[in-house]
């Protein structure tokens, strides 16, 4: 498990790709010492395997379905990318949850200045739209956002100075493509109440859709509320 909140950034110094698979050689720009072999680091917000590791560097695996739904096969020698090493029990907690399991890939649409912060306004598949959220959380490249504003397949955020100095988003561009991970609590909660998302009786019709909602006093009664 990640926090989104990115240790530093580092340089890839190789990227073996092999038909559909890639393994990346990256070196830290920052101090990133007692690496061990099959430990988790996420990469642009990309959970990968430690497979070996030196003074400051280590190589890392990303299989056909990684490079599939995220943007680590455009990486090439010279990239920066942000790194997380994963969170160890008792860590401070200052992001949110964080899987590093990408959901989809998302462009940036435009950056404009606020003061000394830069909004990012990005688009994304149409089918996330459901698990983001207006002052929610989203890593995006491995970074835990807070989302500003949003719609079906669009959101914002607020960039401060300290985050566009410690990650590569002081680079992001309209047209660049990144990965997005939206809330896992959302997620769950979605999954855990689809069983009564499809019950038809004494459904009252919600007043913000007008669509009968399948959240009724039956169904409180039964869950404890």
């Amino acid at each position: 498990m990640f926090t989104g909140l990115i240790m530093g950034m580092g340089r890839v110094e190789a990227a073996d790709a092999r038909g559909a698979e890639t393994r990346l050689r990256i070196r830290a720009l920052f101090p990133l010492s007692d690496i061990e072999a099959g430990e988790s680091i996420a990469v642009n917000g990309t959970c990968l395997t430690v497979e070996t590791f030196g003074n400051g560097w280590f190589t890392a695996y990303a299989s056909r379905e990684t490079l599939s739904v995220t943007s680590l096969g455009a990486l090439k020698v010279g990239s920066q990318v942000n790194l997380e090493r994963a969170m160890a029990m008792g860590d401070r907690f200052g992001g949110h949850i964080v899987a590093g399991h990408v959901d989809c890939l998302a462009e940036v649409a435009g950056v404009r200045p606020a003061g000394e912060s830069r909004i990012y306004r990005l688009t994304f598949p149409l089918a996330q739209g459901r698990h983001v959220i207006p002052k929610g959380s989203v890593a995006l490249d491995g970074i835990s956002l807070t989302v500003n504003d949003c719609g079906p397949d669009w959101l914002e955020v607020n960039i401060i100075p300290k985050t566009q100095e410690a990650t590569t988003i002081a680079g992001w561009t309209p047209g660049r493509r990144v990965n997005m991970e939206t809330d896992i609590i959302g997620k769950y909660v979605e999954r855990m109440v689809a069983p009564w998302t499809d019950r038809q009786s004494d459904r009252q019709p919600d007043a913000a859709s007008g669509q009968k909602s399948a959240i009724t006093m039956d169904y409180l009664r039964e869950h404890g509320f």
